[in-house]
């Protein structure tokens, strides 16, 4: 008889238990999904902003997929650039998705700044144009962000405030050359 009764007190806290894991995930997902759902919205007022600016118009938003649980449901991109119909990405340029891109990257920076921003030849497919737009943005964004860019364009090196590289006078022997923008032109205005 003691034994059933051991044995029913340890049956009735394994069942108090589950029921409060179970109650402790319910709450989890309440919550992941409150902070997903507020987080997304707030990307997505973002991402339409820097879209705007990157391509001075058009419109941009990212799109739940259907889904009867926000925490399984996708995200879809949308991007209209100025003068085009409405469209799939994958029927842009590759300097409108990369733009496309970069705005969805800089969008979150601006939601939740992290302290730097690597960005390896991002700028590559871009022209002209968009490279003195997207150079005045990393300019703008650098007050709270430190970004280091690798990139072989000529007009994003130009844009920037200090220059590192890698040359090799020598076979197999490389060197790290760094140059300060501002302090280059002020001796070369001398």
């Amino acid at each position: 008889m003691e034994r059933i009764g051991f044995v029913s007190t340890q049956s009735e806290d394994l069942q108090q238990a589950t029921d409060d894991l179970k109650k402790t995930i319910r709450d989890i997902n309440n919550e992941s999904r409150r902070r997903f759902r507020e987080m997304f919205d707030q990307v997505n007022v973002k991402f339409r902003e820097v879209f705007q600016t990157l391509f001075e118009g058009g419109d941009a938003s990212m799109v739940l997929t259907e889904s009867e649980d926000l925490l399984d449901a996708g995200i879809d991109i949308v991007a209209q650039p100025p003068g085009k119909k409405l469209q799939n990405l994958n029927l842009l340029s590759g300097g409108e998705k990369a733009l496309t891109a970069i705005s969805l990257i800089f969008a979150i920076f601006l939601i939740k700044p992290s302290p730097f921003c690597l960005l390896d030849e991002v700028d590559a497919p871009l022209d002209d144009a968009n490279v003195e737009r997207f150079s005045e943005l990393v300019k703008e964004m650098s007050r709270h962000v430190q970004f280091v860019l690798i990139t072989h364009n000529k007009a994003t090196m130009e844009a920037m405030h200090q220059l590192t590289g890698v040359t090799m006078n020598e076979p197999g022997i490389s060197r790290l050359v760094a140059v300060d923008i501002d302090e280059a032109v002020q001796l070369a205005a001398m």
